[in-house]
């Protein structure tokens, strides 16, 4: 006999399966596809201090998600002006820096041939803040990440394009005044990647 036997421990009632979040298709990559990838290897921009760059596209049968990156090497700023400039990269948006907020922060966009387009900016945090579908397009910041130290920054991210381009151009534009840099684009045929989807494979 023990003291904790006068007080059995009650069952643990039946757990409820857990029922697997599905995202709306306009708001990332299906979950079970392969994509087809589409090499791009274009500079958005390329300076003595600055290259963004556009890798490749992974193209799904809903939309496509492109490689991005951009590494910033230090030029003339003294040690104070860097220290600003790393607090700018690891914490962007709205702060007490002088000259920062959410427009002067990195931002992308997408113009579709017909004129409609979009923007990171739209999306702060990374997902539609609303039950109702958006109209197309739409682009959102993805798995956003970097590093960085006394001479060097270096960042990248997945930008999630909805839906699959139309025939025609497609213009991708980045911009990032708290680092200087004006708005630059590229570029890319629409057709090729939505040609790519016919090379989706599904997993099931």
């Amino acid at each position: 006999m023990t003291f904790f036997q006068d007080f059995p421990v009650p069952p643990t009632p039946p757990r409820g399966r857990a029922v697997r979040y599905v995202p709306p298709v306009w708001a990332g990559a299906p979950l079970y596809e392969l994509p087809a990838v589409v090499n791009i290897g274009q500079f958005l921009h390329r300076s003595p201090t600055m290259v963004m760059a556009v890798k490749s596209a992974d193209v799904f049968s809903t939309g496509c998600s492109f490689d991005v990156s951009w590494t910033i090497r230090r030029g003339d700023q003294t040690d104070e002006e860097w220290a600003d400039l790393n607090d700018v990269f690891f914490r962007p948006g709205p702060g007490p820096r002088r000259g920062s907020g959410a427009a002067s922060m990195l931002l992308f966009g997408v113009a579709f041939p017909d004129g409609s387009k979009s923007s990171t900016g739209a999306y702060p945090h990374g997902h539609f803040e609303g039950t109702e579908e958006p109209a197309p397009p739409v682009l959102l910041m993805r798995n956003g990440g970097g590093s960085g130290g006394d001479d060097e920054f270096s960042g990248s991210g997945a930008l999630w394009l909805w839906p699959l381009p139309p025939a025609g151009k497609l213009q991708l534009v980045a911009g990032w005044k708290d680092f200087g840099l004006a708005e630059c684009s590229i570029f890319l045929d629409g057709s090729r990647l939505r040609d790519a989807a016919s090379g989706v494979q599904k997993f099931w």
